[in-house]
């Protein structure tokens, strides 16, 4: 028992020393733990550094409401365009132009009924709003006007050449660059040739003289018959021709009826609506007489 007693408590003296060597594995762990939490702390931001890195509610608010309008202001636009576009689609465009001519006519007599009523001279004040310049302008432009109104029925074949001249001229566009390329090399040659003779003026101006007076031309000179034409010069010829062409035929097959294959049996529309008319009651009776005509088997 004894025995059994000192066993006892020699191991509740060797529990009590590993007690005791163990506590200060204990403390050195606390005091080791300061040290690492400040480094702790520098990785894990604290609150303060946490909200002031995330934006306040207020302006995501903002920036949030800033986007609401804008989306409500361009779907607004979009409605106002999109109600402006089916208007105009609705509207006709010739009946505002008539509306409007009926309102500058309108106008127009209105403004002279009450000048004349006032005692006035309405062209005299209407010529107040325009120059000198401006009113020779449209004088100018009324007359051709008129002129060209007058010009339009057929008055003789040389009349009508005319008009079509005028207009290839109009639409024939001067080449001025090529011009005056052409114009100094000619002028270069004939210097070289002694034909000209370049003279300086005192103010400084440099003249051309025709020595022998071949350079210029006149009713009898034949220089032009030497010169060639250039290749884009021929094929606007061309083409103005075989336009000329194609309208041509196009009149024609318009005055037949748009029938251009059929033959030509009448000399006015009288007289084809009375061919027609003709055929509309006999060809039944007479196509086998005109085939047999045409077959050169008829008896």
């Amino acid at each position: 028992m004894a025995r059994t007693r000192n066993a006892d408590k020699s191991a509740q003296d060797e529990g009590k020393e590993e007690q005791v060597i163990e506590q200060p594995t204990a403390n050195e762990n606390t005091h080791d733990s300061p040290t690492e939490s400040p480094e702790k702390k520098a990785d894990t931001p604290s609150e303060g550094q946490k909200d002031a890195a995330a934006p306040p509610a207020n302006d995501r608010m903002a920036r949030f409401k800033a986007l609401q309008a804008r989306a409500k202001s361009a779907t607004e636009r979009n409605l106002k365009e999109t109600a402006a576009e089916s208007q105009r689609l609705t509207t006709d465009p010739a009946l505002m132009n008539n509306l409007s001519r009926k309102h500058a006519f309108a106008s127009h007599n209105l403004l002279k009924a009450d000048t004349e009523a006032a005692g006035e001279d309405f062209e005299r004040k209407r010529a107040w709003d325009w120059t000198v310049d401006e009113s020779e302008k449209w004088d100018k432009r009324m007359e051709k006007k008129s002129r060209h109104r007058k010009d339009v029925a057929f008055q003789d074949y040389s009349q009508d050449a005319r008009k079509v001249y005028k207009r290839q001229l109009r639409d024939l566009p001067p080449n001025i660059e090529a011009y005056e390329k052409d114009k100094l090399a000619a002028i270069e040659r004939a210097a070289a040739n002694g034909d000209l003779e370049i003279v300086e003026t005192e103010d400084g101006e440099m003249i051309a003289v025709d020595k022998n007076g071949s350079f210029y031309s006149t009713a009898d000179s034949t220089g032009f018959t030497d010169r060639k034409p250039d290749r884009a010069a021929v094929d606007r010829l061309v083409g103005d021709i075989q336009k000329a062409e194609e309208v041509r035929l196009k009149k024609r097959k318009e005055r037949r009826g748009g029938d251009d294959d059929s033959d030509v049996t009448y000399i006015n529309e009288k007289n084809k609506q009375f061919n027609q008319k003709l055929a509309r009651f006999y060809n039944k009776y007479t196509t086998e007489i005109r085939d047999s005509f045409e077959r050169g088997t008829m008896i």
